[in-house]
C-alpha cells in the first residue's frame, strides 16, 4: 500500500472498465497491490452505466477504446449526470496522443494513464484523482 493511501478507506467502491478481461485483471491486481478491495468490473461503457445505476462508485478507471461505448463517451455521459458528475475518473489508453489527453481532461477526466501501467503509476494517478497529498 502506498503510504499516502493510508488516509483513504481501502474499501471504497471502484469500477474498472475495459473490454479486455486481461487488462481488467491487470488493473484489479494493481489496485489489490495498492490495498483496494472493493472492485467491480465492466466490459464496456454501456455495462458500466448499468452498474452505476445499481451501485455508488467512488472511483472509475476506464479504458478509452472499447466497443459499444468508448471510454470518452462514458466520461461525457457521467459528467453530464448530476449523480455521477463529481466521481473521480481516470482514463486509461494505449495511445499517447496529445489530442486524446486534452479531450479527456477537457471532458472532465481526473487524470490520464498511458499503458502499460503498474501499481506505482496507477497509484499516483489515483492519488491525484482522489486529491490525496
Amino acid at each position: 500500500m502506498i503510504k499516502s493511501f493510508q488516509s483513504i478507506q481501502q474499501d471504497i467502491p471502484i469500477l474498472v472498465v475495459d473490454d479486455f478481461s486481461t487488462m481488467r485483471r491487470i488493473m484489479i491486481n494493481c489496485l489489490n497491490e495498492l490495498g483496494f478491495n472493493n472492485i467491480s468490473e465492466a466490459d464496456d461503457g454501456l455495462s458500466a452505466i448499468a452498474q452505476l445505476k445499481q451501485k455508488e462508485f467512488k472511483l472509475i478507471i476506464s479504458d478509452w477504446k472499447m466497443p459499444n461505448m468508448m471510454g470518452i463517451d462514458l466520461l461525457k455521459t457521467i459528467r453530464a449526470d448530476e449523480l455521477y458528475k463529481s466521481v473521480p475518473f481516470v482514463m486509461v489508453t494505449a495511445e499517447g496522443l496529445a489530442e486524446n489527453m486534452a479531450e479527456a481532461i477537457s471532458a472532465g477526466a481526473s487524470d490520464y494513464v498511458i499503458k502499460p501501467l503498474n501499481s506505482g503509476i496507477l497509484g499516483s494517478k489515483i492519488e491525484a484523482a482522489l486529491g490525496v497529498k
